[in-house]
């Protein structure tokens, strides 16, 4: 079994080991990627089936965040954007709450059409006033639960099933027990960027982090023994072993705190149903909630995607996804209920609908309790590394964050 020196080797392609990687090699380090998968992207990845692009989960890119384009040339991703605002199944019809600040036009007739009423806009205001301070939220000390913020503030009604089934599909909880800070600097985000697809699928962003260093990444090669070997680090694979001076562990939170030695992160589960469909079931091009007093079913959002990005479907066709909570049990909703919700909230009839797949990720994102971590150590205590979404913010942007600060704290311990 051969085994090779480098001075730092990243285990894990994922956003954040690529991002790390990524900025090792820029500064001249030699660095390689060593990745269990047979793909780069980790979490994030997309299928391709019978000519639509499937997503794992319902993943969104926002252009607003600001590691975004430090670590890609946007440009290349070719984003499509959703509609600014979001669509509402109410007790009786729909309505659009548009993005008041890209749709200003628009604010008077969605406020005559109920549902926003200066009470109410008033209470989302005092709620959600911190979100532009971000500095401030991410040292909060007084940092709650979104719940308790969104009950303190005020906000009820229609307004508030709506906010809380919203974020539900963002961060994947419907108890509202995250971190508000954490709810507010998304939040900020949403105010200063409209959610979007590239045209290529969300698995696009991976590849385009790994153009520069796709020299130096393995594929399929899966961590099973690491130890102490002098100054250095051996590390081992079924396909052979490395010697590293510096090891980061870039995995998964689950695999990376089995490899660390932490304590394993609470994660969050999600199941994402696609179908195909001849005929567009509604417009317009956004994401839609069930803002209903009752709920008919499990999910947390829907939505034409090719509606928003023409290329995540073939020429003459129309792409739905729906996406609703696994249960804490670990039973996933069935199909035909999903299905059935997701037309009822898009308003039409979903029999028709041809089945594509169902991507199940039971570990999609790490929990974000109060008070809010944005900045976890990345060195360990042995001298290892480690980055990614559960040591800054359970984001895109945490994961991009972590992989560069962690590279910047390694060239920084070597100098």
């Amino acid at each position: 079994m051969s085994v090779d020196d480098v001075d730092v080797l990243v285990i894990g392609a994922g956003l954040a080991g690529l991002r790390c990687a990524a900025v090792l090699a820029a500064a001249g380090s030699d660095v390689r990627v060593w990745e269990a998968a047979d793909d780069v992207g980790g979490r994030v990845r997309t299928d391709l089936v019978d000519g639509f692009r499937c997503d794992h989960g319902f993943q969104v890119l926002n252009p607003a965040y600001p590691e975004l384009p430090r670590a890609v040339d946007v440009d290349a991703l070719r984003l499509q954007g959703f509609g600014p605002g979001v669509a509402v199944r109410r007790d009786r019809g729909s309505t659009v709450w548009v993005h008041p600040l890209r749709s200003p036009a628009r604010v008077p007739a969605m406020l005559a059409r109920g549902g926003l009423g200066p009470r109410n806009l008033v209470s989302v205001a005092r709620w959600a006033t911190p979100a532009l301070r971000p500095r401030a939220l991410k040292a909060a000390s007084n940092d709650t639960s979104m719940r308790d913020a969104l009950d303190a503030a005020g906000v009820r009604g229609e307004l508030r099933r709506v906010i809380d089934r919203f974020l539900a599909g963002v961060l994947l909880e419907d108890s509202g027990e995250t971190s508000n800070a954490f709810v507010l600097l998304l939040l900020r985000m949403f105010v200063f960027g409209v959610p979007a697809l590239p045209a290529g699928g969300m698995h696009a962003l991976p590849r385009l982090l790994a153009e520069p260093i796709e020299a130096r990444i393995d594929m399929q090669h899966n961590v099973v023994g690491m130890s102490r070997d002098g100054g250095e680090w051996r590390v081992e694979s079924p396909g052979g072993s490395i010697r590293a001076r510096h090891v980061v562990i870039a995995a998964d939170p689950v695999t990376a705190a089995g490899l660390a030695g932490l304590p394993e992160p609470r994660m969050r589960s999600v199941v994402t149903d696609w179908w195909a469909a001849d005929e567009a079931p509604t417009d317009p091009p956004m994401l839609w909630v069930d803002g209903r007093t009752h709920p008919t079913g499990p999910v947390l959002n829907t939505s034409v995607i090719s509606a928003a990005a023409p290329t995540y479907a073939p020429a003459g066709r129309h792409l739905i996804a729906a996406s609703a909570l696994v249960g804490a049990d670990g039973v996933e909703p069935d199909e035909a209920v999903v299905r059935r919700h997701a037309g009822d909230i898009l308003g039409t009839d979903a029999k028709r609908w041809e089945r594509l797949t169902r991507h199940v990720i039971p570990g999609a994102l790490p929990a974000q309790p109060p008070p809010l971590a944005a900045r976890r150590p990345v060195r360990l205590p042995d001298g290892r590394w480690v980055c990614g979404d559960h040591r800054d913010t359970a984001s895109i942007q945490g994961a991009l964050v972590s992989g560069r600060r962690t590279a910047e704290a390694l060239l920084r311990a070597g100098k």
